[in-house]
C-alpha cells in the first residue's frame, strides 16, 4: 500500500504531461494539413508535373 503513495502522483503527472503535449501540438498546428501528408507520400519528387 505504501507504494501507491508514489505511483498515483506519478501516474497523474505523466497523464498531465501527455495532455500538455497533445494540447501544445494542437496549438502549434501539427494537425492542420492531414491531406497534404498523404499526397506527399505518393509524390516521387522529380519535379515533373503530370507523371
Amino acid at each position: 500500500m505504501n507504494m501507491l503513495i508514489y505511483l498515483i502522483p506519478m501516474a497523474l503527472g505523466l497523464g498531465a504531461l501527455g495532455l500538455f503535449a497533445f494540447l501544445w501540438s494542437l496549438k502549434s498546428g501539427q494537425y492542420d494539413d492531414l491531406d497534404g501528408a498523404a499526397w506527399r507520400v505518393l509524390d516521387d519528387g522529380d519535379g515533373k508535373p503530370g507523371e
